[in-house]
């Protein structure tokens, strides 16, 4: 008997300890923003309504479903301004900017919607236009939410913006309660946790042999 209580005190008290089960990452479907480097693409630093391209820049926009910045898929295609604004002849007081639009996949697409195939585009424009004006000028419509963020590059997606989906991923181990010390060891709360379980399952014995004998 006195085994038996013990043994359901420590298995309640594991199964509290544990938690609930590793949760699943969240991600948001968005459009991200692009610089070309003419070696690689790089995560914008400022959001198309304030970045100010230089003629000869190559920029681009991918839709995707992504957690933050560091896993956001890059536009897939050729980067080659040459090749872009090959039709379009430079122009005084007038700079050109290539942009590469990946509209993404369907597993990113939202329900019901169909991404359209990925397109190039060469936008000539004032030399102190933004990268938002580009894109007025080469893939209307655009779609903003209240708080100026991009929702829709040629009316791709039709409606959300920025929503947030489960990825389907659990998260990963800098996401995870730490479970050692700053030496490497088990953390306080680790021990903290023996030590509970321990001293309960004891006063369980104790109550158990205290009816035992009353």
């Amino acid at each position: 008997m006195i085994r038996r209580a013990a043994a359901l005190v420590l298995a309640a008290l594991l199964l509290a300890l544990a938690g609930p089960g590793p949760a699943q990452a969240a991600g948001y479907r968005y459009w991200s923003f692009w610089e070309h480097d003419g070696d690689r693409w790089l995560y914008a630093t400022e959001g198309p309504s304030t970045a100010r391209p230089a003629d000869g820049a190559v920029q681009g926009f991918r839709f995707a479903v992504s957690e933050d910045s560091q896993d956001a898929s890059q536009p897939r295609g050729g980067a080659d301004f040459a090749g872009i604004c090959a039709r379009t002849p430079a122009r005084e007081g007038k700079k050109r900017v290539a942009l590469v639009l990946d509209f993404g996949t369907r597993e990113d697409a939202p329900s019901g919607e169909t991404p359209p195939a990925s397109r190039t585009a060469c936008a000539q424009l004032p030399e102190n236009a933004t990268t938002a004006e580009a894109l007025a000028l080469v893939a209307k419509p655009l779609r903003y939410d209240t708080n100026a963020l991009l929702c829709a590059i040629a009316g791709y997606p039709k409606t959300g913006c920025g929503d947030q989906v489960s990825t389907g991923k659990n998260p990963t181990a800098t996401e995870k309660p730490s479970e050692k010390g700053d030496d490497g060891g088990p953390s306080v709360g680790v021990y903290a946790g023996g030590a509970l379980i321990a001293a309960l399952a004891a006063a369980a014995v104790w109550q158990a042999r205290r009816r035992g004998h009353g």
